[in-house]
Order: C-alpha cells, then structure tokens, then sequence
C-alpha cells in the first residue's frame, strides 16, 4: 500500500534493504540514489556520512549503496541499511536520488521501497508523483524514535541538484572551477554540480566499487596496470607472520628475482553474446579499434611501475561491452602469490584514477580475479574483486577464473 506523503510507519527488522525505482526511456535522465547519516541536529558529522556511488560503504559497514540493476524498462537503485549497526549519534538514514542531465518531471514511476533485508517482505512504499524541475529529491526517512526505527515518506526536492541538497546537510561539495568564458559554453540550467573531485579513487573491501562513468570515463582509452614487487617474505598481517615452512608451501620459495613472469589477462563479453580471453598464451592479445575493443600491450616479467604489464581498453565503443573480468596468472618463477605484493591501477584518459593493492595470499593460488567492469544501463562501473583463487587438478588457472564466474569458454592446452 502506497504511503501519502508525509505520512509514516514503524519498521520491525533489523535490516532494510531501500530501493529507488524509476522507468527508464528515451529522453529519462539517469538517477542515483544516496543516503546521508544525520545527527538529531539534522546535520552530517562529516563528509563520510555520506554514501553514493563514489562513496558505496560508510565506515561503520551499516549502510552500502549496491548500485543498480535494470529489468526491462525497470531500473532499481539499492541501498542496504543495517539498523543495529547504526552508531547512537546516527538519529537518522534520509535516502535521496538525484537526476542527471534533466529534471524529475520527465522520470516516470519514482518511487522508493523498504523491504525486510532478511525476508524481502516490503515494509513501506512512497511513490513520488508530482515532480516537475527538482534536480534533487529527499523521498523518504528512517528515523529513531523511542529505541524504534520508523521510516516517513517525504518527497521534498530540490532544484539545486545534489550538490544544494548535500550542502543542506552539512555536506562540503567540491566544485569544478569554472571555465573562461570563451573555452566552454554555461551548463544548462538546473544541472547539479559535480559532488566529488577528480582526484585519484582507491578501492578497499568497505568501498570495493565505482563508476567510471561518473568520474567521466566515458570516451577515450582505459588503461589497466599491474605492477608487482617481490618480498623475502609475505606481507604480515597484524600479529601474525608465516613461518618459512608455509612460506615454502605456499610455493613463495624460491622465486628469485627476474624469474618471476606473471600475466596480466581479461575475459570478456559483449552485448551481441560474443566472449573470449586476452592474455599473451598463443598470442591472444586482443584489438583495440575492433572487437574485443581490449588489447594486451606486451608480456612484462618486471613488475615495474612505469611498464609491468598492461591492458588498454577502447572507451568509444564501451555501448559494444558487456563485460570484463581482469584478473593475473603466475606463469612462471612462483607456484602461488605468496610473498608477492601488487598494485592494480586504471587509468581512464578522461576522469580520476583508479587503484587498489592486493591482500596477502595465504593460499596456494596461482590465479587472481583483479576487477569486473561491467556496463548496466550504459554506466560502467568498476569494482575490486582481489579474489584468490585455487585450481582443481588438472584445471588450468584461465579455466577457474571462467568457472568462478560463469563465463562458459571452451579451453583447450597453449603456450607462449
């Protein structure tokens, strides 16, 4: 049952999932959902209390933003909120969306939904119906009250964009400077400024994703770089060291330096269902201007920062890819990653940089899915796997990294 607005209703679980949904079609904006954590001042603590796109994970872990996901002309923006994680100074989660290049006047069926993240049972629903220019739009609430959570349906919007209701909430907005008047025409009116700078994203397990189209990484070339050192021994974690017996089990003795050869590789697939890997085995190194649209520039067995090994992919046919997964394989000099410490950095040509280090491996992995870049709804988004993974016998690493996510190639044995 729909809520007026205005209205509220008491929230039973303990976790929420909160969904922005919209229909999509020609000349409908895009739209981001957000969600900004409040005191009972009504105001941020601070920047990190804000969690949108670029910012998918506060750092209390209680609210992520999960991105979206299209079904038919059905597009839903998701937001998962833990209400027991919540820290006492948290009075209240206000779940925004922002329209980009237009106005909400031209979305059709905004609405917001609070499901039970346990049980999927919806627990309250506001649909947004009398939008006209807002660029920005708060639809609804949860808020303490008496040591309970209730959620209110809002619908106040703002035509100031993201950028007016963020600084509403204490929020500091980093404007782009403006351009001389003769080197780029005035936005058009309404557009919300940009709500992050271009400086460089660095991904972590609390905030492993991004959007590479947000940042304005949608033309040009996508560089992706893999550089790597060689240890005496693994990287400890805190209060912990690996003995030199399960160093040497887990294959990090020997390798000794020069002879350590890893291969930087992608699967991937495009929109008219064709797949396939880039990597150097049989000189698979892929095209740039032509499908794959992704090219491997050379086989680097020294892990250096200005070379290493690279992949290039062409952004001005991104609407051709689906997706890609980027992951590295221990070819030689080594029979897992142990004791080896990486760094993965994308670079688009236009917009912020884009890195991340891998954990310690503590496995006997010889094959490690990097990143999945994937293209929903002609956003791409990026997002950190860092994810060891173990061969069966007899299985080569390519074949596992296809297996893990369901790529379905057929493989057959190759050499450099």
């Amino acid at each position: 049952m729909p809520m007026p607005k205005g209205s509220n209703v008491a929230v039973p679980a303990t976790s929420v999932r909160l969904e922005l949904e919209w229909r999509t079609g020609p000349g409908t904006p895009d739209v981001d959902a957000s969600a900004l954590l409040l005191t009972a001042a009504g105001k941020v603590r601070d920047d990190a209390d804000f969690v949108f796109y670029n910012q998918p994970a506060h750092a209390s872990g209680a609210v992520r933003h999960e991105g979206k996901r299209p079904a038919g002309d059905t597009v839903t923006d998701s937001l998962s909120v833990d209400l027991d994680r919540l820290e006492p100074a948290v009075a209240k989660v206000v779940l925004a969306a922002s329209a980009d290049a237009g106005a909400f006047g031209r979305v059709d069926g905004l609405r917001i939904r609070v499901l039970d993240a346990d049980g999927g049972a919806e627990l309250a629903r506001f649909d947004s119906q009398d939008a006209t220019d807002e660029t920005a739009f708060v639809l609804g609430e949860l808020y303490r009250r008496q040591g309970a959570w209730k959620f209110r349906a809002v619908g106040q919007g703002y035509a100031t964009g993201l950028a007016g209701l963020a600084t509403d909430f204490g929020i500091s907005v980093a404007e782009e400077p403006p351009a001389p008047a003769a080197a780029q025409p005035a936005p058009p009116a309404g557009a919300p400024a940009p709500p992050v700078s271009r400086s460089k994203v660095t991904l972590t397990k609390e905030a492993p994703a991004v959007s590479l189209t947000k940042q304005g990484g949608t033309s040009g070339t996508l560089r992706v770089n893999l550089n790597w050192r060689q240890a005496g021994e693994p990287a400890a974690r805190p209060g912990r060291k690996l003995g030199r017996r399960a160093m040497k089990a887990l294959g990090a003795l020997p390798p000794r330096s020069g002879d350590l050869d890893l291969d930087l590789c992608a699967l991937y697939e495009l929109t008219d269902g064709s797949a396939g890997v880039v990597h150097p085995i049989g000189g698979s190194f892929g095209a740039l201007h032509t499908p794959p649209y992704i090219q491997l520039d050379r086989d680097d067995r020294t892990g250096a920062v200005t070379a290493g090994e690279n992949l290039t992919v062409d952004l001005d046919h991104q609407a051709r890819i689906r997706r890609i997964l980027v992951f590295v394989t221990v070819y030689a000099g080594a029979t897992s990653f142990a004791g080896l410490h990486a760094t993965v950095t994308l670079q688009p040509q236009h917009g912020a940089p884009v890195d991340f280090a891998l954990d310690e491996c503590t496995v006997a992995s010889n094959v490690c899915a990097l990143a999945l870049i994937t293209n929903t709804g002609g956003e791409l988004v990026v997002r950190r796997e860092a994810r060891y993974l173990v061969p069966a016998p007899g299985v080569s690493p390519q074949r596992t990294v296809d297996e893990a996510y369901g790529w379905g190639l057929n493989w057959t044995p190759a050499r450099k």
